[in-house]
């Protein structure tokens, strides 16, 4: 979606939020998440989103792609001369579901690594993966929900214990092939 890329040039360069077209899919309420990479070596530079369908997919996406650019605490903001050098990917979600298993040790069969992003909600905090993360690193399902308490700032093992709700949902991924160039869907398995 070029939508997040020109939002965040908008706001970079005059300061104001742009405006999201009137397209009927830009009007679904949907959850949504913005990653901006490093080109070409794709490091993370910023990601930002809402996980919860909580306000028109047009407009959750230009909110996430600046906060992303501008307001991840884990990176400086991005400069108006750093976007040469970045890619956006857009991930649209599904709404989150609770994971439901008997035993938590049945937890990782319940899991698709590849299609399944995660929600953790606990007492001490929350964590959110998205399906693509455990791809690139090349986790199992196990180790998927091991990095997910860790986000979560908890054991790695909290989800075989712990007060919690798990949730799943599944995403389309739309990603630049190079900065500002072609967009396409991008298969994760």
């Amino acid at each position: 979606m070029s939508l997040a890329r020109a939002a965040v040039e908008l706001f970079l360069r005059e300061g104001n939020l742009l405006k999201p077209g009137d397209e009927p899919v830009l009007q679904q309420k949907r959850g949504v998440f913005v990653s901006i990479y490093e080109y070409p070596v794709r490091e993370l530079r910023g990601c930002i989103g809402f996980p919860y369908p909580q306000m028109p997919l047009g407009e959750a996406t230009v909110k996430a792609a600046v906060a992303a650019a501008v307001e991840d605490p884990r990176f400086p903001p991005l400069n108006y001369t750093e976007l040469a050098k970045v890619v956006f990917e857009v991930s649209v979600l599904t709404q989150p579901e609770e994971i439901d298993a008997a035993s938590r040790k049945d937890l990782p069969r319940k899991i698709r690594v590849g299609v399944d992003g995660l929600i953790i909600e606990t007492p001490h905090g929350s964590g959110l993966l998205l399906p693509q993360v455990p791809v690139e690193y090349g986790w199992d399902a196990e180790e998927y929900l091991c990095h997910l308490c860790v986000k979560a700032g908890l054991n790695p093992t909290y989800w075989l214990h712990g007060r919690m709700r798990l949730l799943r949902y599944s995403a389309e991924v739309f990603a630049e092939q190079t900065p500002g160039g072609k967009v396409s869907r991008t298969d994760l398995v």
